[in-house]
């Protein structure tokens, strides 16, 4: 049962996700499962993957308008992503959903490590910033947006820290373009893998909609700092890996120390 105390603790961490939501595109998602387990007391993984993918998805829904007014958002890229991935997600949270929680946080950390060192190794490439989404490059934009929506949806996260790096492969786009870009389809992989668990019951609204306010409020901050370190080269995907490491690591020790009991 969750008390005021933890109601309080959703909202303060919902702060955290949407700051760093608007920091980083990415990583909203990556605190806010473990912020739901560790920290406000979720006690089923698959709650907390529910209740968060509904609450970054509405975050992100937030950060896309403030990075929208900033010119930040590629629209036919971010779109063309998002519906190959909605797919991906449906089909992925489906099988999430029949995983055991606790072996699905710790695959989730292991993932976090590998894309953690590959922003980072990628920290200093600039991109090209006049990029578009046309015949040319739309074959390798789609499989790379099924793909990390599988990858969401089956982790129960929007998906962020990994469709960034993905929109930066597939298109070239600069960092600080794919993190506008890449909460188009945050917003949907989120919506569609929330659903997905709200059909089965794994989804707290009440606990969801505090995680939204706090959110909402933090995504403010967080979109400010990013257009500051965007222009220094090298910073954001720094601060990005680092993050993503931070995590993971915390996540793998914890999530260890039940399955290897």
């Amino acid at each position: 049962m969750i008390d005021q105390l933890h109601y309080l603790l959703a909202a303060f961490s919902g702060i955290a996700v949407g700051f760093t939501l608007g920091l980083v595109g990415g990583g909203g998602s990556i605190l806010a499962v473990p912020l739901m387990v560790y920290v406000v007391g979720v006690k089923s993984p698959h709650i907390a993957i529910g209740t968060s993918a509904l609450a970054v998805a509405v975050n992100a829904m937030a950060g896309l308008l403030s990075h929208a007014r900033a010119g930040n958002v590629n629209w036919r890229c971010g779109s063309a992503f998002a519906v190959a991935g909605v797919i991906g997600a449906l089909a992925g949270s489906s099988l999430g959903k029949a995983f055991d929680g606790q072996k699905l946080l710790f695959l989730f950390a292991l993932l976090m490590v590998v894309v953690g060192v590959q922003m980072y190794r990628g920290r200093t490439d600039e991109g090209v910033k006049g990029v578009v989404c046309n015949r040319e490059n739309l074959p390798t934009v789609l499989p790379y947006g099924f793909g990390t929506g599988a990858l969401s949806g089956f982790f129960g996260i929007g998906g962020g820290f990994l469709i960034v790096p993905a929109l930066v492969r597939s298109t070239a786009m600069p960092v600080y373009r794919a993190i506008g870009t890449s909460l188009v389809a945050v917003s949907a992989f989120g919506v569609t893998t929330a659903l997905n668990y709200a059909v089965s019951g794994m989804l707290d609204w009440p606990l969801a909609g505090v995680f939204i306010a706090g959110g909402i409020v933090g995504s403010v901050g967080g979109t400010a700092a990013s257009r500051r370190l965007s222009a220094r080269k090298g910073q954001l995907n720094t601060v990005f890996a680092a993050l993503i490491l931070i995590v993971a690591t915390y996540m793998l020790y914890k999530s260890g120390l039940i399955l290897f009991a």
